[in-house]
């Protein structure tokens, strides 16, 4: 078995975050405006205003993404994890939750928030063994999300 390996964000890598996510959402929810927006320019709409996105690559093949966007100094909100069918089950999500934690660190965080869905129990999983705990969710904040998880770093 190849080593997975994590890559930094860069423009080139675009297509991949668009086409991993784009494929997980639109099988089990719909896509919603956030969504579109982060997915056309994921530069400025993650990246410029303070977040970053990294990638896992298995072999040749870009097989996974997840991002942080900056919500406010010391806070991120984790977004868009997905891992391409191929990968799943292989411990991708493992490697890319605990690289973004870290990249979290490293960009001065002290608390990361996720929404998800209690549809998506893999990654929940994920999230919990990764130390995160549920909280109650704002309403309204996402239309396909019920569950909110947070941690302290």
């Amino acid at each position: 078995m190849d080593q997975i390996q994590i890559l930094s964000y860069s423009p080139e890598l675009n297509p991949y975050f668009k086409s991993i996510n784009t494929a997980w959402v639109e099988e089990l929810f719909s896509l919603e405006p956030f969504d579109i927006a982060q997915f056309e320019d994921p530069e400025e709409v993650i990246v410029k205003p303070g977040g970053t996105i990294i990638f896992a690559k298995l072999g040749e093949e870009i097989v996974g993404t997840v991002a942080l966007y900056k919500t406010a100094e010391d806070t991120f909100e984790m977004i868009k994890m997905g891992v391409s069918p191929v990968a799943q089950g292989k411990g991708v999500g493992m490697i890319l939750g605990k690289a973004i934690l870290e990249k979290a660190k490293e960009m001065g965080a002290r608390k990361v928030v996720l929404y998800s869905n209690t549809k998506l129990k893999p990654a929940l999983h994920i999230y919990q063994k990764l130390g995160c705990t549920s909280v109650i969710p704002e309403a309204g904040k996402y239309c396909r999300c019920d569950v909110k998880m947070e941690i302290e770093l």
